[in-house]
């Protein structure tokens, strides 16, 4: 984690204790989670530079199938743009959450709701602003899920980018107790920036333990344009990578 003050960490540590990273809850009430990860991946690409991430949130859901959340996790893709001219300093995503989830059948279910993603920091005049709103609906059956987001903002500062989609596929399979298999295929459109869409893909596994711990391992990889996606340090933030997490949910 790069250009943060002291006093950003010592309030992400302890946002960290009351944020969690977004979990599918098997009943209503508070749930939550903390994750330590070797690289913070989001839809293939690096946030952190390849480096590190503490992520963390909180989550509440109703009988009746309605919930709202929070996420946060350490970034530096934002301050990595930043030059002599057009200084940035960034050093946090901090989400927000809410939508609904139904039954359907034995094994289906779906969800559907909104997210917005938030980047707190000084940006020069004239930055457009990463800030962002999606909508999403998604779909699951028994191992197999999908989900569909849609912007209605600019996508991560992509100018004229509103109505952006991104497409996600994925299969997570127990195939023996405490051992699920962990598969995903997405791809992201960006309106009027067109050269950097791509495809990316995951395969992994995760180990659960007794008292809401788990540890995974990931290989992820993308078809983004070399080029477009090196960042100032000569990192190409869409290679291909192995991933360590470990979480703690409660």
């Amino acid at each position: 984690m790069k250009h943060h003050s002291v006093a950003v960490v010592s309030s992400f540590a302890i946002a960290v204790l009351l944020t969690l990273a977004p979990v599918e809850m098997a009943r209503a009430g508070v749930s939550g989670s903390v994750a330590l990860t070797s690289d913070y991946i989001f839809r293939g690409v690096s946030q952190t530079n390849q480096e590190p991430a503490l992520q963390a949130g909180l989550e509440y859901a109703a009988d009746s199938g309605f919930y709202v959340g929070t996420w946060g996790s350490n970034i530096n893709w934002l301050s990595d743009l930043s030059t002599t001219q057009a200084p940035i300093s960034s050093s946090l995503e901090l989400d927000g959450y809410a939508g609904y989830r139904g039954k359907f059948g034995d094994s289906g279910g779906f969800d559907v709701g909104a997210l917005y993603y938030w980047y707190p920091g000084d940006y020069p005049s004239g930055f457009n602003s990463a800030d962002t709103t999606e909508l999403y609906f998604g779909i699951s059956a028994g191992v197999f899920s999908a989900k569909y987001s849609y912007a209605l903002t600019d996508l991560f500062g992509y100018a004229d980018s509103d109505g952006s989609g991104y497409l996600d596929a994925a299969v997570n399979w127990e195939f023996v107790p405490t051992w699920t298999l962990n598969l995903h295929g997405g791809k992201q459109w960006i309106e009027n920036n067109e050269d950097f869409e791509y495809t990316d893909w995951k395969l992994g596994v995760t180990r659960s333990f007794d008292g809401g711990f788990a540890v995974a391992i990931a290989y992820t990889d993308t078809d983004t344009e070399r080029a477009l996606y090196t960042n100032a340090h000569g990192n190409y933030i869409g290679d291909d990578t192995v991933v360590l997490t470990l979480t703690r949910t409660f």
